[in-house]
């Protein structure tokens, strides 16, 4: 990575002022992590050095669920209650040490990408078995990486508290399922244990597109074949277009990007397919009007059409800090029942919010709902619901009601 070497590191006579540890001067990476970065909280690694897998078992050993790496700041955890804390144990990483260790993940032709300021989405494998979701971009010009640890079990639908009438959809012949949520709330591992779900109940044969693989399945009573973006097939595009042609019975997008993602999803449940993907929306109505408005003015009646004949429900998630800590799942429920088919031919998605919360015995609730059940059942406290609320008077009026 001659590229970022050649540059020179940011933390020889750059902001933080470091000087080099040979020159004499006496470096404190306690009292410098101290001084730089008390608005952390501070937590220790085991293994103090940024080399390979085995300081990514740091990560595991914390239980944390994200690792970032970035020029100028120690290595930054965020841990089960949601915040980012600093390694207190460790200096301020140089743009060297963060370029090497990506090198070694990444080889070096795939570096020379990141190098001309393309983002690179990875996964990584460390020999005991442990996997991680990696993303390495650059910021100023330096190297850096986020890094998720993924969980080598599956957990299943009632560990992670996924609505029963989600599971009940998943586990139906034709349509569209979508997860939606932002970023961080878990909809990679709600879509992994869906399809788990199913590979344990249902004989049919099951594609994935990804990028990357995250977890990976092990056929039970269906087949699954995982295939890779950049690896297996050299677009979305390509690979969605092809997959029909794989005898698929149920397929499994890890995210939908834009148009042509959206557009092949719904043509795949029109077919008789089964497909679940994910989607970086807010709640569920959003979802909607986000599907229909990336189409041509033109064409979204037709689009509306599509959806309200393919659509089996939407679920869209958060995840919060529980009360004593770790986290707990938040989540909407919309179900396509005939309201909600009517609702999107008319194109009146922003009226979905009423239908959501008077179909109860279809599976059906509001985020508020569902916080308000977790605020009397003592798992997360009335400031978080609050905050993460979409409207603070339903959330009120459900937890005066109850």
């Amino acid at each position: 990575m001659e590229g970022f070497f050649a540059r020179g590191d940011v933390n020889n006579g750059g902001s933080l002022g470091l000087k080099d540890r040979n020159d004499g001067f006496h470096f404190d990476p306690l009292s410098m992590t101290r001084r730089y970065f008390e608005t952390f909280p501070t937590v220790p690694v085991e293994y103090p050095l940024l080399d390979g897998d085995r300081f990514l078992q740091n990560i595991v050993s914390l239980k944390a669920s994200d690792l970032h790496l970035k020029s100028g700041f120690p290595p930054i955890f965020r841990m089960e209650n949601l915040q980012l804390h600093v390694a207190d144990n460790m200096p301020p990483l140089k743009r060297q040490e963060i370029a090497r260790f990506i090198e070694d993940l990444l080889g070096v032709e795939a570096c020379g990408d990141l190098n001309e300021g393309r983002e690179i989405d990875f996964a990584h494998a460390t020999g005991n078995g442990e996997r991680f979701r990696m993303n390495a971009f650059l910021s100023m010009g330096s190297p850096s990486l986020s890094v998720r640890h993924i969980r080598s079990v599956i957990p299943g639908p009632e560990e992670l508290g996924i609505p029963w009438s989600l599971r009940k959809l998943a586990l139906g012949v034709s349509g569209l399922i979508i997860v939606t949520g932002p970023t961080g709330s878990g909809k990679s591992t709600t879509l992994a244990s869906l399809v788990e779900e199913i590979n344990l109940h249902r004989n049919v044969h099951i594609v994935t597109l990804e990028d990357p693989v995250e977890y990976v399945f092990h056929s039970k009573k269906a087949l699954i074949n995982q295939r890779e973006i950049g690896r297996d097939s050299k677009s979305f595009r390509q690979a969605l277009t092809r997959v029909l042609r794989q005898d698929p019975d149920v397929i499994m997008i890890g995210e939908m990007r834009d148009l042509e993602s959206i557009s092949l999803a719904i043509t795949a449940a029109e077919t008789g397919h089964l497909v679940m993907a994910t989607l970086h929306t807010r709640d569920t109505a959003s979802a909607i009007e986000r599907m229909v408005d990336v189409f041509p003015a033109e064409q979204q009646e037709q689009i509306k059409s599509e959806l309200s004949n393919t659509l089996l429900g939407i679920c869209s998630q958060q995840l919060l800090q529980r009360i004593g800590g770790g986290r707990v799942l938040v989540t909407e429920m919309l179900v396509g029942n005939n309201a909600v088919r009517n609702r999107i031919r008319s194109g009146g998605a922003h009226h979905l919010r009423n239908i959501i919360m008077t179909a109860p015995k279809d599976g059906m609730y509001s985020f508020e709902q569902n916080l308000a059940a977790l605020v009397r059942d003592h798992k997360i406290s009335y400031e978080t619901a609050a905050v993460h609320s979409i409207d603070v008077k339903d959330l009120n009026r459900f937890l005066e009601t109850a």
